[in-house]
């Protein structure tokens, strides 16, 4: 099991990490009472997998001092429970520039004092924890998308194909685009196997009319190209934070060219590890 503790500075950008988790599979709890983290993991050790990956965040907010913490640190090192601890942090520029855009007031100001005082403040009273942190994060100059980046470094072992979900779409022109596609690619100029008096009625999942539409160097050279192309794309939409990718592959009437150009795209994107499914819009429409 996964446990990971997530502190930092506030307005670093916990919160975004915490979402960002939650993303990447992990369950969140935000500012469990330090006291509280033995229990709850041995909750989630007992339902044997069904809490694979936890993370929890704590900061200023439960407590000024870390003491329980550090108990509750050790009450999980005596269950022998794997845990890695997460500081998030930024610099004062960052943080009071934030702060001001959200309007927010900073937990530590609440006694009266300046901003940048009460972020000083913080930072020795976070010493303590971010000595023991097993990675820092730096979001000063981080957009979410890079941040999920480092995220998926740290959490996910680099692999970065399972963090993005990639569905691959035929469709036909004569029925509109698929308003949610972000790629779209154009079949129509391949030969229609529609013409074919035995294909017509076929669709592109069809041995026959794969083979018909394959056949052309055209159509070779056309898949070889957006396959180069999605080689470059994929990693970078990744990289930028992108959770969901659609490709749109159109035809006239979405039933043989799209069909059969969408299928081999989305094998091809599967061979490169990224989670992929498959669908026909209108291959059904007669």
């Amino acid at each position: 099991m996964q446990f990971l503790i997530v502190s930092g500075l506030s307005g670093a950008g916990k919160s975004k990490t915490a979402s960002t988790l939650e993303d990447l599979g992990f369950y969140c709890v935000d500012n469990m009472p330090a006291e509280m983290i033995p229990q709850f993991a041995s909750i989630c050790l007992a339902t044997k997998g069904r809490y694979e990956k936890v993370a929890l965040v704590t900061d200023v907010r439960g407590s000024l001092t870390f003491d329980t913490l550090f108990q509750s640190l050790d009450a999980l090192d005596a269950m022998k429970m794997q845990y890695s601890i997460l500081f998030v942090e930024a610099s004062t520029e960052v943080i009071i520039k934030r702060y001001k855009e959200t309007r927010r007031l900073h937990p530590l100001m609440r006694d009266g004092s300046a901003m940048q005082d009460a972020i000083e403040r913080e930072r020795k009273l976070l010493e303590p924890i971010r000595n023991r942190a097993s990675a820092i994060i730096d979001t000063s100059a981080l957009s979410i998308g890079k941040l999920r980046g480092e995220l998926i470094d740290l959490v996910a072992g680099g692999i970065h194909e399972r963090a993005m979900r990639v569905s691959v779409i035929s469709f036909g022109f004569k029925y509109g685009l698929p308003l949610d596609a972000d790629l779209v690619f154009d079949v129509r100029f391949l030969p229609n196997p529609y013409y074919i008096p035995e294909l017509k009625q076929k669709t592109g999942l069809d041995e026959p009319v794969r083979n018909f539409v394959f056949q052309y160097q055209q159509t070779k050279d056309f898949l070889e190209k957006i396959e180069d192309l999605l080689a470059f794309l994929l990693p970078n939409y990744v990289d930028e934070g992108k959770t969901n990718l659609v490709i749109a592959v159109g035809c006239t009437g979405g039933r043989h060219r799209s069909v059969a150009v969408a299928k081999e795209l989305a094998e091809f994107i599967t061979r490169r590890g990224y989670a992929t499914v498959l669908g026909h819009r209108d291959m059904a429409r007669r």
